[in-house]
């Protein structure tokens, strides 16, 4: 019947059902990722996912704050600390790709789009249930591939990129992995009824478009013959 809830299985392919809304398919990531982007295109890119980054910690925060299980809370606690220290990373790779630190930090080049995407997302995690700022996370599932994709591709497009600049990904690819199995479970397991799955499936599509639309404010600032575009 309709009004009940999802089998495990059932629900979990809602969710991977979302996959091709996530950002890869982004004509502005088809670009960076095929080397057709020039060095402020890729500072653009790197400026704005910088404000993304410097939330995540908050974020994940806001999901202990809210959650009553502290067993939950304890394990999601693993991503506040990583999260924290992955900003030092970061501003690694903006100095790689030509970027100084303190144009990171006072956030010069972040496009407005970007604001209040990441704002809005920001906003949800601590107004909403847990269970759907969990499940928002849950582009995880989709974003390993993506960033062995990106490492390959800069590496083979962009070779004025500083080696060290990859720190943040190849520390994240392996740790995004289990973070990716810890909350799809969490999510399949705490979300029971079929109001609660129905709400962890639109966070997840908000999540997507959190990110989508961040892309399409970097694509506006930096493509070819618009302003905007990060200098060092």
């Amino acid at each position: 019947m309709a009004h009940e809830a999802l089998s495990r299985e059932a629900f979990a392919a809602e969710l991977r059902s979302l996959a091709p809304r996530y950002w890869d398919g982004h004509p502005f990531h088809v670009r960076l990722h095929a080397g057709e982007c020039g060095p402020g295109e890729v500072r653009s890119w790197v400026a704005n996912r910088w404000y993304y980054q410097q939330i995540l910690a908050r974020k994940n925060a806001a999901v202990i704050a809210n959650c009553p299980l502290p067993a939950v809370r304890r394990q999601w606690l693993s991503r506040v600390v990583f999260h924290d220290r992955a900003t030092e990373d970061w501003l690694v790779l903006g100095d790689a790709v030509g970027l100084s630190r303190e144009s990171l930090l006072d956030e010069r080049y972040v496009a407005r789009g970007t604001r209040f995407a990441v704002d809005g997302y920001l906003q949800f995690c601590r107004e909403k249930p847990w269970t759907e700022a969990a499940a928002a996370a849950l582009t995880e599932m989709f974003s390993p591939t993506l960033m062995a994709a990106r490492v390959v591709a800069w590496r083979e497009h962009y070779d004025w990129i500083k080696p060290d600049g990859y720190t943040y990904f190849e520390n994240r690819i392996p740790v995004v992995r289990d973070d990716a199995r810890y909350t799809l479970d969490l999510v399949l397991t705490h979300c029971r009824t079929k109001d609660m799955q129905i709400a962890a499936v639109k966070a997840l599509a908000f999540k997507c478009d959190v990110l989508g639309a961040m892309l399409d404010a970097i694509d506006y600032q930096a493509g070819a013959g618009r302003g905007g575009t990060a200098r060092p």
